[in-house]
């Protein structure tokens, strides 16, 4: 379950920094909190998935594969729904 929420809270974050680096992509605080933690939870499951559920370095490497997950996941779905959005809108 703290591996669950770590995801999440990295993932908003992952997605609010995603957003301040893109600003084209951006989808506001709220819209990239939203994506951040959809694509934190999502890429840090994929990621203990890939990895077995266990990283080389015990619990402390678990927990980097969940900051990792958390922040990367976030960071790919903001983006990904930054561009639909504006795929979207040029029509």
């Amino acid at each position: 379950m703290t591996d669950l929420i770590i995801q999440l809270v990295l993932g908003a974050i992952g997605g609010n920094i995603g957003g301040a680096l893109m600003k084209n992509l951006s989808l506001g605080t709220l819209g990239n909190s939203i994506a951040g933690i959809v694509g934190g939870g999502l890429g840090g499951q994929i990621l203990n998935a890939v990895l077995g559920g266990a990283s080389a370095g015990g619990a402390a490497g678990n927990m980097v594969g969940d900051i990792a997950g958390g922040g990367i996941g976030g960071i790919v779905v903001m983006v990904i729904v930054g561009f639909i959005k504006n795929l979207m809108a040029k029509k």
